[in-house]
């Protein structure tokens, strides 16, 4: 089972809002999940982002591979 960190979309149409969950990678992007890490919500103004750190290292520690957005998110969070 490949488990990936990524985004699930939420939100109203043309206001995206989105999850960082933990998901086997063969399920669709919004579908189901094992775990979520936190939010992200580009539309404000700067940019919100929440991440439970110790979750997402515990992750990262047994094998989960972020996407390059999460990754991204992580680092800038101090998550990573």
């Amino acid at each position: 089972m490949a488990v990936k960190i990524r985004l699930r979309r939420m939100g109203a149409k043309k206001a995206p809002f989105y999850r960082i969950v933990v998901a086997d990678s063969r399920y669709p992007r919004d579908g189901r999940f094992i775990e979520e890490l936190g939010y992200y919500d580009p539309t404000k103004e700067p940019s919100v982002v929440k991440v439970d750190a110790e979750k997402a290292k515990k992750w990262i520690a047994n094998g989960a591979q972020p996407t390059d957005t999460v990754k991204k998110l992580l680092k800038d969070n101090g998550a990573l």
